[in-house]
């Protein structure tokens, strides 16, 4: 098999903004003027709502192309519940999403059972939801503080 590593560095450049890059590939975050930030991109939580809703758009078209599938439209929704309690610290509630809802939207000539089966092809193989649904360990973190 074929492992490859991925790498981002995030950097902080405001109160609440922060720049990620990837292989050269810039991204804003920031909060919501009514989080504390200045609004000048998604935030954390809506980028990892946008990689799922990505990653199933681009496995899609993968897996259409091999099954023999013109898809001619198509988007994906992507919405999640969190309470923001939990990041605030209180213990009872969980500080990440407690449920994830994807409603994907296809035009396409095809059998609409063919695509059902792509969809289900997607929903086992896009890696991105396989991480979040399933759960990958995140090693603790190394440190390095700097005087």
């Amino acid at each position: 098999m074929y492992e490859k590593t991925y790498k981002v560095t995030a950097k902080k450049v405001g109160d609440l903004e922060v720049s990620v890059d990837a292989r050269g590939h810039k991204v804003t975050l920031d909060e919501p003027v009514a989080q504390g930030g200045t609004d000048k991109g998604m935030n954390p939580v809506e980028l990892l709502l946008s990689s799922i809703a990505a990653c199933q758009t681009v496995s899609t078209s993968i897996y259409a192309e091999s099954m023999g599938i013109k898809i001619d439209e198509m988007s994906v929704e992507v919405e999640g519940d969190m309470d923001s309690a939990g990041f605030m610290g209180y213990a009872k509630f969980r500080p990440g999403f407690t449920n994830i809802r994807t409603h994907v939207h296809i035009k396409s000539e095809s059998d609409p059972a063919m695509v059902k089966q792509l969809i289900d092809l997607v929903e086992i193989r896009c890696p991105v939801e396989d991480t979040v649904k399933n759960g990958t360990e995140i090693a603790k973190s190394v440190v390095d503080v700097e005087k």
